[in-house]
C-alpha cells in the first residue's frame, strides 16, 4: 500500500497545470511561514559580506562565473 504522501503526489499530478502551480506556490507558503527565510538569507547574504571585507574568502568575478555557468550548461 502507497504511503499518504505518494497517495497524495500521484493526484496532485493528475492536475491541471495551473491547479498544479497553485498547489505548489501554497506548499511553498507553508513552508516560509514555518521559518523565517527572509531572515536566514539575510543572515547568510551579511555572513558572506563580512567574509568577503575580512579576506576570509576571494569573490569571482562575475564574467567568470558567468563564463564557468554557461561552459557547464553545453
Amino acid at each position: 500500500m502507497a504511503s499518504p504522501a505518494r497517495e497524495l503526489e500521484s493526484k496532485a499530478l493528475k492536475l491541471s497545470r495551473k491547479e498544479r502551480a497553485r498547489l505548489a506556490q501554497r506548499l511553498i507558503s507553508s513552508l516560509d511561514k514555518e521559518v523565517d527565510a527572509e531572515k536566514l538569507w539575510l543572515e547568510e547574504a551579511e555572513r558572506r559580506l563580512s567574509e568577503l571585507e575580512s579576506g576570509t574568502i576571494v569573490g569571482i568575478p562575475a564574467e567568470k562565473v558567468i563564463r564557468r555557468a554557461r561552459s557547464a550548461l553545453r
